[in-house]
């Protein structure tokens, strides 16, 4: 399945403590949670018909935005999360200095 990154919608969820693009019948999510004053982000889930094509950037983006926006410290548990914060610096000051990852 081919998509146009710049027209997909990431939507926080926040009943299901996810943000996610929903694509047909594909769901891509990052599962987070709140402790406190943080965000604490556990995991990224693209299926495969939507994978390789930046959705998983996209959610992380718009996650960490609201994030900064909230003024919400980031806990990157998921591997993903913390990949993409390492890759874009301009995210690194959210991260709560309670996270030794």
């Amino acid at each position: 399945m081919q998509i146009e990154i710049e027209k997909i919608t990431v939507i926080n969820n926040s009943a299901d403590n996810r943000f996610e693009v929903q694509e047909g019948e594909n769901l891509a999510v990052i599962d987070y949670y709140r402790e406190g004053n943080d965000i604490v982000f556990t995991h990224t889930g693209v299926p495969d018909a939507l994978g390789g094509q930046g959705v998983a950037s996209k959610m992380a983006k718009i996650a960490l935005e609201y994030a900064r926006s909230a003024e919400l410290g980031v806990v990157p548990l998921c591997p993903f999360v913390r990949a993409y914060i390492r890759r874009h610096p301009e995210y690194q000051d959210l991260v709560s200095k309670d996270f030794d990852g």
